[in-house]
């Protein structure tokens, strides 16, 4: 059967309470009646918690971009949009300009070269401008929606002493804040700008460079056995299989990431707690009789961050290889699809390099998780802590000892927003 949880849907809005049951009903203590109480695996209460500690974060986090106030935001939102394509164009001409310049290099033509080579002044100038102008809109953004959701966090962990609630807790139900606020925050506000400017860049990628791909990669044709077949638009279902395989290969390597992450960031936040209880003793706002305690608290703390750091470098090595074997084998791919169209002189050096380099332009829109599959990762660790850290400080208001739920793999409550 494995381990059970109790859990009380009507008396506690927020989820579970960990309590062993006592029959078939249980005396609800807030509201003085009789509830039927349903014992769940283990494996539902941690989904459970998980969408509770998701819908937690996104009714705190997302105030920001509801309040009337926002619209400064927005508009920065959407110049960041017309950014992106205004970038998309210029990689577009950029790789028009690279057929026809390895046509020209293949012609032997110097007006035309030189030609080439003034256009790419203007081209590489105005990708300069734009790639500046995306960080600075980017980083603004991120910037005041994590001022917004700190400065909030703070108050709410402030306010009706819920900071001196939760140091109370000890031992494995401990929530250490500081990390989460100051780390963890930034993050959870970071992360998701940049998921959403990098998915519609990909998208628009994608619609543009498959056009370039089919126009440009034609059909393919071979015989088997006397028979004849054709392939129209080979390149695009040729980047479409290879993207998928990638795609597969690193979710099926690196699932464990999100966890392990978790796990590090939590390990890292307990050293940063033994070394100020070290610091309190010496600063005399503890006792010196517990300094030997601390000393060995801070070792043991400090050899759980290096075996979660040793596990975390393992993981990542295992998503490199096949993130670099998908950086290295992407440009070749597209180059040895297109060979035999080049050889059999049915197409130029420009288009094959035109081709090649719409194909890995395409594959890695495509491939968009592989490329950020870390990031998504840290970010999901990152977000589903600051979730939990703020049901910790609503469970306090009702009385409940905060739980800090085991940190492994799983998705995730109640809204109750930040005031």
């Amino acid at each position: 059967m494995g381990a059970f949880s109790v859990r009380c849907s009507k008396c506690n809005p927020l989820g579970h309470i960990d309590r062993p049951p006592t029959g078939a009903f249980a005396q609800d203590q807030a509201f003085g009646d009789e509830r039927p109480l349903v014992v769940k695996p283990m494996s539902e209460e941690h989904e459970d918690n998980r969408q509770r500690e998701w819908r937690r974060f996104w009714g705190s986090a997302s105030g920001l971009w509801r309040d009337l106030s926002a619209w400064r935001i927005w508009l920065v939102c959407a110049s960041l949009v017309g950014v992106v394509a205004l970038q998309l164009y210029v990689q577009f001409r950029l790789n028009y300009w690279n057929r026809d310049f390895f046509n020209a290099l293949e012609s032997r033509d110097p007006l035309r070269l030189h030609a080439q080579a003034i256009l790419l002044i203007p081209l590489c100038g105005a990708s300069i401008a734009l790639a500046a102008m995306s960080v600075w809109g980017r980083m603004t953004v991120q910037r005041k929606w994590r001022e917004w959701l700190t400065n909030n966090l703070i108050d709410y962990w402030i306010e009706n002493d819920r900071y001196a609630g939760l140091a109370r807790v000890q031992g494995d139900q401990k929530i250490i804040p500081e990390y989460r606020i100051s780390e963890d925050v930034r993050i959870a506000t970071d992360a998701p700008i940049d998921f959403a400017l990098g998915i519609v860049s990909s998208l628009l990628t994608a619609v543009i460079f498959v056009q370039v791909l089919w126009s440009v990669g034609g059909e393919a044709s071979f015989s088997v056995s006397g028979y004849r077949f054709w392939i129209p638009g080979y390149l695009v279902g040729s980047v479409a299989v290879y993207s998928g395989i990638v795609t597969i290969a690193m979710v099926l390597v690196g699932s464990p990431l999100t966890s392990v992450i978790q796990i590090k960031n939590q390990a890292e936040a307990e050293l940063i707690t033994a070394a100020h209880l070290l610091r309190d003793i010496g600063e005399g706002v503890m006792p010196k009789l517990q300094e030997a305690e601390a000393r060995r608290g801070l070792q043991q703390a400090l050899r759980n961050v290096l075996a979660r750091w040793r596990r975390l470098c393992w993981q990542l090595v295992r998503n490199t290889l096949v993130s670099q074997g998908n950086t290295l084998l992407a440009p070749v791919v597209g180059l040895v699809l297109c060979s035999p169209k080049f050889l059999a002189g049915t197409m130029t050096l420009g288009e094959l390099t035109q081709a090649a380099a719409a194909f890995t332009l395409v594959q890695s829109s495509f491939n968009w998780l592989v490329d950020n599959y870390g990031r998504l990762a840290d970010w999901v660790s990152s977000l589903e802590r600051v979730g939990r850290l703020l049901l910790a400080l609503d469970e306090l208001d009702r009385g409940i000892v905060p739980t800090a739920r085991e940190e492994t793999p799983i998705l995730g409550g109640s809204i109750t927003p930040l005031r």
